[in-house]
Formats: structure tokens, sequence, C-alpha cells
């Protein structure tokens, strides 16, 4: 089975979008505050957070107040990719995802902050699009149907 991804449209504190990638038996995690983009000219800042259990590629509620992260979590796109090139500070993969297709690639930027930040970058293929915007692709009407819960990565 290929490897799965997901993409939570988190509204915390500020609205942000947290990118995971199913990789050595966890989701390795990402915090993209503009969102992913399927415009090649738009590289938006990630920022690698905690590894997050597999359980959570699942996970949609309200993460209680309290709690860190609290706030609605949605899923925002998923689907499964294919990883080409991983090394030291750059990883290339295809995402076949209902939103998001196409090759992307993380990419570590050197001498920055805390050393956690990347890039995400959509590659120009046939999926990329120079007038892609990220707002109508937002899901803020579903909000009011998500119950509170406790995500898998706050009880392990």
């Amino acid at each position: 089975m290929a490897p799965r991804f997901v993409v939570h449209e988190h509204h915390a504190s500020h609205l942000h979008f947290d990118f995971r990638l199913e990789m050595d038996g966890v989701l390795r995690s990402w915090a993209v505050p503009k969102g992913p983009s399927l415009n090649p000219a738009e590289k938006r800042l990630a920022v690698l957070v905690e590894d997050h259990p597999l359980e959570y590629i699942d996970f949609e509620g309200v993460i209680p107040q309290g709690l860190a992260g609290a706030g609605p979590v949605l899923i925002w796109d998923t689907g499964t990719f294919e990883l080409g090139e991983r090394k030291e500070g750059r990883i290339v993969f295809s995402l076949k995802g209902k939103i998001l297709q196409g090759e992307f690639a993380l990419v570590k930027l050197k001498g920055r902050g805390r050393g956690n930040e990347w890039l995400l970058i959509k590659k120009r293929d046939g999926f990329a699009s120079d007038t892609w915007k990220l707002e109508p692709h937002l899901t803020p009407a579903r909000k009011a149907g998500l119950k509170e819960r406790i995500p898998p990565c706050a009880t392990s």
C-alpha cells in the first residue's frame, strides 16, 4: 500500500495548515502558515514540528481549550504519495490527493532561525497552476459540526 499524506486545516490561535507525510512509521509534520499552493512561484514556509502518530491521519474535531493547538482541525486534503529523492535537507515526492496533485519538494533552509524551517515548493508539471488560489478551498463552513475531541498525539 502506498504511504499516505494528510493536510489539516487548523484553526488554532492563527489559521495554518499541518502538512503530514507517512514516513518511518509516523506522520512527519510541518506547519505551513499560508497553506500549500499549486503555484510553483509560491514557495511556502513549512516549519518542521514533532512527529505525530499514524492514528492522527484521520483526526477531525475541536481540540479543547487548555491543550496545545486548541481549536478546530479539519481534514483539508488527503491521499497517497510516492517518495522520490530523500536526502539530508531535501525530500521530493508526488502527491495523489483530492486537491494537491503532482510533484512537490520540501527543502530545508540553512542558516535561519532554529533550523526547522523548510520550504514547500510545487514543481512545474501538469498539475501546476500559476493562477491557483487557496481561499476557494478553505473549509470553515464545516467547523460548526465538529465535536470536541482530544487528538491521539495528546494522549500518547
